[in-house]
């Protein structure tokens, strides 16, 4: 019998307790799950590549059968490269249904044998981005309800840098 692998990729930066909760759900669904963190050389990130690496090592490191890596170019490529038979996408709203359908089809064009599995995230976090994080952090609010702890203390450490850079 082979192994159900699912891949979870985004930027996760930073990853949130929305991320977490799909990790987590994802987790009891397959055999295993591997989250990947596109490298996008044109994107300029908040957290650098390595730090979103060690963040998501950190809060998932209670998850036997999940696993961290990272791929550049097609997701759908690194899929077919590692054997993952189902790519894993959250979906907030509407549209972002839109959006993500349009990317599962374009896969499904490329490489039939490995489909799009969307979760809808749960109530709470059906408002919670990262963008949202970073934005409540640079203005010190508290984004316990939003991100593990972890990823707080890095925000404040980051920001706190930031405003001593100003």
């Amino acid at each position: 019998m082979r192994d159900l692998i699912a891949v979870y990729a985004g930027s996760f930066d930073p990853v949130t307790l929305g991320h977490l909760d799909l990790i987590e759900r994802a987790g009891n669904l397959f055999d295993q799950v591997i989250i990947a963190v596109g490298r996008h050389p044109t994107k300029k990130a908040f957290f650098s590549f390595q730090e979103r690496i060690d963040l998501l090592t950190e809060v998932t490191k209670g998850f036997s059968n999940v696993r961290i890596d990272s791929f550049d170019g097609l997701l759908i490529q690194y899929c077919e490269s590692i054997g993952a038979r189902l790519i894993v996408r959250g979906l907030r709203a509407v549209t972002d249904f839109e959006y993500e359908l349009q990317i599962a089809h374009a896969n499904a064009d490329m490489v039939p044998k490995i489909d799009t599995i969307f979760l809808p995230t749960r109530t709470q976090y059906g408002f919670v981005s990262a963008s949202l994080v970073r934005e409540i952090a640079s203005h010190g609010g508290d984004v316990s309800h939003y991100a593990p702890k972890p990823v707080c203390e890095a925000l404040k450490v980051k920001f706190g840098a930031v405003k001593a850079g100003a």
